[in-house]
């Protein structure tokens, strides 16, 4: 437990170096390196492929060179390592109105015309009056009244590099990428991963955003002016667990 504690203490010290650093000289961009970490779900894959058998060495009148790309063969992205453009051009818009409205009365009532004789006594214990034909009464009544409506609009407009990270058993290629741009003090990010088949990439060596499966698109930020939008911590919490 002690030695739990020393470790969350280092950690948040180190947490707070970082953010004062950040303020004082903004945000840093991440190291470049494999995007292995995008995408938490481990998936099967196969192993990587051979190293190519290196070709025999041109004679002095052949049009070829050892090491070159082949002229007729297929340049898309196919295996791992290999590098393929998305484009994300998303323009949606979606708008929904609801409206309910219920409305529920119930009245039950009740008598007893005879009760072993004990009708009479039954008004002497109640002096206010006793009307055995009504000895039973019950009313409810309930209101609900509900609307709720959703306008939503979105366009982004990107391109970005993405890397083949995965090979699937049936042949699909699991792609990352990310993307980094810093203007002064403001970092934004752009990320894109998911699954897509090799037959859907253009010539071009490019894919639409539409043609990925289970994609994975976050566009963001991080800086001084995303932490003066953002809502303070204290308050978040406060909005998230008041009952109120």
């Amino acid at each position: 437990m002690r030695k739990f504690l020393i470790v969350s203490a280092a950690a948040l010290i180190l947490g707070a170096c970082s953010t004062v650093a950040e303020t004082v000289r903004g945000p840093e961009l991440a190291p470049i390196g494999y995007p292995a970490a995008l995408v938490p779900v481990q998936q099967a894959y196969l192993p990587s492929p051979q190293a190519r058998v290196e070709a025999t060495p041109a004679s002095a009148n052949s049009l070829w060179r050892s090491g070159a790309r082949t002229f007729f063969g297929d340049q898309r992205a196919r295996h791992i390592g290999d590098i393929l453009t998305v484009n994300i051009n998303i323009d949606d818009r979606a708008q929904t109105q609801n409206s309910t409205n219920r409305s529920r009365s119930n009245d039950i009532s009740g008598g007893v015309s005879n009760f072993f004789g004990l009708e009479n006594s039954l008004g002497r214990a109640f002096p206010g009056g006793f009307d055995p034909q009504n000895m039973i009464g019950l009313e409810g009544q309930s209101n609900a009244t509900g609307s709720g409506s959703v306008n939503r609009a979105e366009k982004v407009n990107l391109t970005i590099a993405a890397v083949v990270t995965e090979v699937l058993s049936n042949g699909n290629l699991v792609i990352q990428g990310r993307q980094e741009v810093r203007t002064n003090r403001e970092v934004r990010e752009l990320t894109v991963a998911g699954i897509v088949r090799p037959e859907d990439i253009s010539a071009g060596n490019t894919i639409s955003h539409t043609q990925i499966a289970e994609a994975r698109i976050s566009y963001g930020g991080r800086g001084d002016i995303s932490r003066v939008q953002a809502t303070p911590a204290a308050q978040s919490l406060v909005e998230r667990f008041s009952p109120f």
